[in-house]
This record gives structure tokens, sequence and C-alpha cells, in this order.
């Protein structure tokens, strides 16, 4: 089954907004949130794994599948459904020999270089990016905006039509749109629902902006 990515929700303890991880998610997930990240760059491994565990159990009532940022034998050993990760984090092969044919990879692309050399083979989707500035990581290239995104994006349907891809980075309500229409398949949020005083309400609101840009765009 193709990975749902209209709403990717990415959770951080050191962006959660004051709100504990596990419960964030599952207000998130309550929403509408399709796919749920935690990423933690901080803790110690011990604690990622009781988070992530945390956070399996808050979505596993919602049906909303888990991934972990980076971190394969986090993934592994709390049970999550699969792994996100970067250029410089272990390859998408290796994470998907350590995880199996039935995970989730998902792999960040930047640039068109990137996804001219992007194991498609191996993943279960791409998330592009960054699109637009961000606090919520540190950024060390200029964002490639929805116009950049189209031609990653556009690499990417060539050499593995119908993959799954979202937009990475500063989307919230108001630029949301742009993205769907530069021809992501979802977006990946992390400060427009941690920050709001209602979570559960900004991933409706999202996820509405998102299905009715899909529905124009006829997927």
């Amino acid at each position: 089954m193709p990975i749902d990515l209209r709403l990717y929700a990415i959770v951080d303890p050191q962006r959660a907004g004051g709100y504990d991880v596990a419960d964030l998610a599952r207000r998130v997930g309550a929403g509408g949130a399709t796919l749920v990240q935690l990423r933690d760059k901080r803790s110690e491994t011990r604690a990622m794994i009781e988070t992530a565990r945390a956070v399996k159990a808050a979505l596993a009532p919602l049906g909303v599948p888990f991934v972990v940022n980076d971190r394969v034998d986090v993934a592994l050993v709390a049970g999550a459904d699969g792994v996100h990760v970067g250029q410089d984090d272990m390859t998408a092969e290796d994470a998907r020999a350590l995880l199996g044919p039935g995970a989730i990879i998902g792999l960040s692309i930047k640039s068109v270089a990137e996804a001219e050399a992007a194991p498609v083979e191996c993943i279960d989707y791409a998330g592009i990016g960054g699109v637009y500035a961000t606090v919520s990581k540190e950024q060390t290239a200029a964002p490639i905006g929805p116009e950049g995104f189209a031609r990653v994006a556009a690499v990417l349907r060539r050499r593995a039509h119908g993959l799954p891809l979202c937009g990475i980075a500063g989307i919230h309500a108001g630029n949301a749109d742009a993205v769907i229409a530069a021809g992501a398949d979802g977006i990946a949020v992390i400060s427009a629902l941690s920050h709001s005083p209602d979570p559960a309400a900004a991933a409706r609101g999202l996820r509405d902006i998102v299905d009715g840009m899909l529905a124009k765009r006829g997927t």
C-alpha cells in the first residue's frame, strides 16, 4: 500500500510546545495526521526508546503509522513501523536490510543531484526540502521554495512513478497549498502543530487544505 503523506506530523521533544510528546502525537493523530515521526536529536538512547514506545502506544488505537527519525536501532527496538533517514544517516539500503521488507523507509532529498542518486527501489516515500525557512532544525542551505520542490519531484517521478512525495520545512496553513500545487502528495509539519493551542484543530485545518488541493488536482 502506498504511504499516505497527506499530513505527516513530526513530533520533537525539543519542539513540543510544552506538550508531552506522546500526547501531542495522539492529538495530531486524532486531528487527521496520516503519518507521525518521532524526531529527537538530543535524548539518550534509553530515553528515546521509552518515548518511541509511548508514541507508538498513543497512536495504536488510531491506526496511524509511526516512524523514527534517523535511529534505526530505536525504531527496531520500539517496534515502530519504520524509519526516516537523511543523506548523512544510515543508508536506506542498510535500513531496509535491518528492518525488513515490510518496514516504512523514508528518505530526505534536498536537490536534483540527490534525487538522481536516491535508491528509489529501497524507499517508500521521499521528503523534499527544506521548502521554506524554519527554526525547527538547522538549515545549511537556502530554502528551495515550491519551484525547487517541483524540480526535485520531477526527477523522482521520472525515476519512480508513483513514489509518494512530501514537502518538508517551514510549512503551515498559509503556504501549504503552494506545496501541494507544486506536486507534493502531502506536507511534513512540526511547529504549525506543536505551537498551536489546539494541535488537533490545527491538524484538521491542515488536512482540509491538503485534501482540498489534492481534490482540485484530481488525486
